[in-house]
């Protein structure tokens, strides 16, 4: 049997992505010894207001130039060329039916694991993928691990953690900084930071 080639999916609005996400991308994929982590913006995600998010093409630009250096690190666009609301079960439907030579491993936050149930069709995703998990906000091991118990006596599926360096920096905590002009110097790519000047993002409401 051919050996799948092993994908992370390091999803989010990436409004503006930071060094959290990409630490978090190069540790699932050491751990977890993935071919190639995809990190993928998406368009119009279901449970965030569009309020104060930068452009498709703002967004995209600043993923390409935060992660190009990094040889096993890829952009995908799938979710930007998708019309109307994005949703994570149809995005890996879609990856399944376009490459089905690769094993998925879907990259959450334990905030975003504590709402998984109210994900669009959370059994088919977890037939779709491994849900790796980084611990966020101080939720401790144990904690992580009550939840997943709980999902997978519903749902089934597959479940890791991710373990990371505790990095307490947030996208919307940087755009705040930004627009106070307090600086952002390392909690972004410098190329990154430099694109958010030459644009003028996030300077206002």
């Amino acid at each position: 049997m051919e050996k799948k080639n092993r994908v992370g999916i390091m999803g989010g609005t990436f409004n503006p992505i930071h060094v959290g996400h990409v630490i978090t991308g190069e540790c699932a994929y050491e751990q977890f010894a993935l071919d190639k982590v995809l990190f993928m913006p998406s368009k119009t995600p279901p449970h965030k207001s569009t309020l104060g998010i930068a452009s498709t093409t703002d967004r995209t630009n600043m993923v390409r130039l935060a992660i190009e250096e990094n040889p096993h690190f890829t952009l995908s666009t799938i979710e930007l060329e998708r019309e109307g609301i994005t949703y994570t079960v149809d995005t890996l439907l879609e990856l399944h039916r376009t490459h089905s030579n690769c094993e998925y491993f879907f990259i959450i936050g334990a905030d975003s694991l504590l709402g998984f149930a109210r994900w669009r069709n959370p059994g088919e995703i977890l037939k779709l993928a491994t849900i790796l998990v980084v611990s966020r906000y101080g939720l401790s091991d144990n904690r992580l691990l009550e939840q997943i118990n709980k999902l997978k006596a519903v749902y089934g599926g597959h479940f890791e953690i991710v373990k990371m360096p505790t990095i307490d920096i947030s996208s919307s905590e940087i755009r705040e900084r930004h627009k106070k002009g307090l600086s952002i110097r390392y909690y972004v790519d410098h190329k990154v930071r430099q694109y958010m000047d030459e644009h003028s993002l996030y300077l206002e409401e």
